[in-house]
């Protein structure tokens, strides 16, 4: 059947291997970030979570929005994301210099 997934041979769901936080460098679940390398105005995103691949090692972080009006969910790479007006003063992104943990 079309879009049907299988479990994974050792009996663990097929994403098993990915861990999901979404707590990351400082940033919460809902925190406005910015993205570098994406071309638009008015782009607006918030973060949802940081993901890292046990298989690989290979790391990405989960946005949604886009454009006004838009949820759009999309990965990048963490050094894409920058905490909101840091990317303009030219800052680190968050994986170059996490930010203090929030209260």
């Amino acid at each position: 059947m079309a879009g049907t997934r299988r479990p994974a041979r050792d009996g663990r769901s097929p994403q098993a291997h990915l861990q999901r936080a979404e707590h990351w460098h400082g940033l919460r679940r809902g925190d406005p970030v910015e993205i570098v390398g994406v071309a638009g105005r008015s782009l607006r995103w918030r973060f949802l979570a940081h993901v890292r691949n046990e298989r690989n090692g290979a790391e990405s972080v989960e946005v949604v929005g886009g454009r006004p009006g838009e949820q759009r969910i999309r990965s990048f790479r963490p050094e894409q994301v920058f905490a909101v007006g840091t990317r303009r003063r030219g800052g680190p992104s968050l994986a170059e210099a996490p930010q203090l943990p929030l209260a």
